[in-house]
This record gives C-alpha cells, structure tokens and sequence, in this order.
C-alpha cells in the first residue's frame, strides 16, 4: 500500500493516500452509509529492533531500538500480521481477535533469494535499476517468490515502463492467480496508462480477492474519480464534477476505515477532506480534519489541518 501514497500534501497538490471518516464497503465495491467509528482493537508486537511490520499488505512502522511497535487502531477482521528485517526469514501470525502483546520472534537466514530481495526493497527507494536487479536476481534463484515478482512489478510501474510492468504481473498471477496486491498494481498501471474502463474493474477485483479489504484498490479509485471530477469541472461540466467527487469521497473513505492509524492515512485524511470542500461539504471536511487531530495531533501537518478548520468554521458562519 506504501508503494501507493505519496508524502508532502497541501491543500492545492493532487496526492496519493488516506483518511478516517467511515464507510463500510463490500466486495462488490459498493459503498453504504458513513459512520464515525475507531477500531478499539489495540496490540503491541514484541520482536527485533528496527523490525518492519504489515498487516495485509499495509506497512504499519517499525519497532523500535527494544524491539517493540504499538497499534492503536488494528483494522477490524481476520487479518494476517508479516514481519520482515535485513538478515532475518520473514514472520507471519494470523492476528484474528488478538490484542495485547504480540511475540513475533525472527530467525537468521542465509537464504540468497531472501538476501536478494530484502536487498531489493532498500533499494527501491534509492535505485530503482539497482532494486530491478535485485528483485529479478530473487526471482531467478527462487522463480516462485510472490512477493518479488510483486516488487519488480511495481518498480517497473514506478518507472513508467508499463509494459514489463503488466508481463510482471501475469508472471506473478501465474504462481498466485489470485493475489490481492498484484490486481491493486495492475489497476494502478491502467489508471496511469488512462485505461479507465480496465482500471476500475481491475481495482474492484483487487477489493473481491482481498475479502474486502484492500485500501490500496480503494484508494486507487477515489483517486481516479477525483482525476474524473477536476477534468469534468475543467470542462465546465459542474454536476459531473460533483457526481465524480461524490464517488471520489467515498471509496477513499474505505480506504480510511480500513488503513485506520497506518503511516499513510494522516495524507488521506487530508485528501478526503479537500474532495468534501470541493463538494462544499464543509461540516463533513471539519470532522475529517478534527479527526486527524485527534488520531496525529504529533503531525508535522497539524498546525495546516487546524488553520484548515478555522477557515471553514469562517466560512460557514458567513453562510449563515
């Protein structure tokens, strides 16, 4: 999901994302009524320190120097609980109604496909060709390795080469045919390549083989309709604009919901908000950015997202 979202919003940047005003979502893709509401399910994962923790393929943060990372918000569900660090075989644990304190103890390797790989996922923010290599050294030495078939798939989709981006994917759905994150990166590449028809369908199959859970696909398409609204209201088409925002709102709800307090969601909040204001939703946008404050009042953001409040209470009182 990381791979997805970029840091540094402001209120005018078109980003990528996640919030926390609730909507709950099936498989199908449709969207019920908004309810506030926090999972209260909290857990504490004991293991190395500077361990990197997932929960359903979304990245969580990393223990620190005691080995330790706090959850506040665990995503409601049986959801599944990967921990990875350099030089240690990857952990998982099925979280299902766990809270508390979570052992997940790691084992050396001396795997060289592991090796390969965790040198590919360091790489990948640095030197892109580099983690390329690295990720196909992996799948070389180990041709049925899931996960590095998925990372060559989105480095190649991050460099714009799509089509050895979409010849990684079939190769990866040949091993997993049904693999949640690989349809959420195969969405992003129609999105990117304006294959618009493709990509909704290809994020809602993503939505259908994640059970429901997949705030990468989510997010992917209310990015999508937020692009189709600013282009219809560019157009002078004001109530498709409005309908598309409509649709924007409400899939990057869910995809709020379900990231709860994961690294990204503060930038989803954020977005989620601004698409309320264009929809001139502003009581909604307030709750969003109140909720932001509450759940991050740390962000280096929060000093923007109180001026954001001030300026829409401003500007409902002159309405009234």
């Amino acid at each position: 999901m990381r791979h997805f979202i970029s840091n540094g919003i402001t209120k005018c940047a078109v980003v990528m994302v996640i919030g926390f005003i609730v909507l709950v979502g099936d498989t199908s893709g449709q969207i019920k009524t908004p309810a506030p509401a926090f999972a209260p399910r909290s857990i504490t994962v004991l293991t190395e320190p500077g361990a990197a923790v997932w929960i359903d393929g979304v990245y969580f943060g990393a223990a620190d120097a005691g080995g330790r990372l706090v959850i506040r918000s665990v995503p409601a569900g049986n959801r599944s609980l990967r921990v990875r660090l350099d030089g240690f075989k990857e952990a998982k644990k099925p979280l299902s109604a766990a809270k508390g304190d979570l052992a997940m103890p790691l084992v050396r390797t001396a795997d060289a496909a592991e090796l390969a790989y965790q040198q590919a996922e360091v790489l990948k923010t640095s030197d892109r060709q580099q983690a390329i290599a690295a990720y196909e050294k992996a799948i070389k030495l180990r041709p049925s390795f899931p996960e590095a078939h998925l990372g060559l798939a989105r480095a190649f989709a991050e460099s714009g080469k799509f089509d050895r981006a979409d010849k990684a994917i079939r190769a990866l759905k040949k091993i997993r045919p049904r693999y949640a994150e690989a349809s959420a990166v195969e969405g992003r590449v129609y999105k990117d390549i304006d294959e618009e028809t493709k990509a909704v369908a290809t994020f809602k199959r993503a939505i259908t083989e994640g059970g429901g859970y997949q705030p990468e696909a989510y997010t992917g398409l209310g990015l999508l309709y937020k692009e189709k609204a600013e282009n219809a209201g560019s157009a002078g088409d004001y109530a498709e604009e409005q309908a598309n925002f409509a649709e924007s709102a409400r899939y990057l709800a869910v995809a709020a919901k379900q990231l709860t307090v994961a690294p990204d969601a503060p930038v989803v909040y954020q977005l989620l908000g601004l698409v309320y204001e264009r929809q001139q939703k502003f009581e909604d946008a307030i709750k969003v950015y109140e909720d932001f404050l509450l759940l991050f009042p740390d962000s280096n953001e929060a000093t923007a997202v109180q001026s954001f409040i001030v300026q829409l209470k401003k500007q409902l009182n002159s309405q009234q």
